[in-house]
């Protein structure tokens, strides 16, 4: 029996995965997870051997969370979901540590036979993504400048925050540090990217799937 963890903040969507996985045989949802940091508590708990995340999620998204996975559980695979095909998004999922990548609008026969594979210990590429071009693009933004991954995991958070529209006080009270602290980590976040203002930030975590334009 393959026992999978699911985290998306949509309960809509948990629910239509859910029953997909119900109805297939040697699978078992052993726990839901509405946000990254929640699924990591339910791990500890579950034991699973699969994680099925959705990229962008309020709170801790599923890229974070898949960082977090990876140090942490490093022999539990991990099935990223997204509505996005581009090739920064796929990037960003597997430079995250995750097994597969699957679009959210695929046929439930691909989600089973992306969990088959990702478990054989091979991963697994949404049929309308091509692994060619993938490649092509990390191979460019290895050439280029900073990524996501080049960034603290408080400067991920940060950005996600800034993105989501929170302002510099709600982002200290909910950290728990202070105002400066927070513009500190902004100012940085603008020198590391090199982009020059909030708009350009809020862009940019859209575009590596911190975030989405909802």
């Amino acid at each position: 029996m393959i026992r999978i963890l699911l985290a998306d903040d949509h309960l809509l969507v948990r629910s239509g995965v859910r029953a997909l996985l119900g109805a297939v045989l040697g699978m078992e949802v052993v726990a839901e997870a509405s946000d990254g940091e929640e699924a990591l508590k339910l791990a500890e708990l579950h034991n699973p051997d699969v994680a099925v995340l959705d990229i962008a999620m309020k709170g801790m998204n599923g890229l974070e969370a898949a960082r977090r996975f990876q140090q942490q559980r490093p022999k539990m695979k991990m099935l990223m979901l997204s509505m996005y095909g581009s090739e920064e998004y796929v990037m960003q999922a597997l430079n995250a540590g995750a097994n597969g990548y699957l679009l959210k609008d695929s046929a439930s026969s691909e989600l089973e036979r992306a969990i088959r594979q990702i478990m054989q210990g091979d991963s697994y590429l949404d049929s309308h993504i091509s692994r060619e071009s993938v490649n092509q693009y990390m191979k460019r933004a290895a050439e280029g400048g900073a990524t996501i991954d080049q960034l603290t995991p408080r400067q991920r958070q940060i950005l996600q925050m800034i993105a989501e529209g929170r302002n510099t006080k709600e982002i200290a009270y909910r950290l728990g540090i202070s105002a400066k602290t927070v513009e500190t980590h902004r100012a940085q976040l603008m020198e590391r990217l090199e982009i020059r203002d909030v708009p350009g930030l809020t862009r940019y975590a859209i575009r590596v799937g911190l975030t989405t334009s909802d």
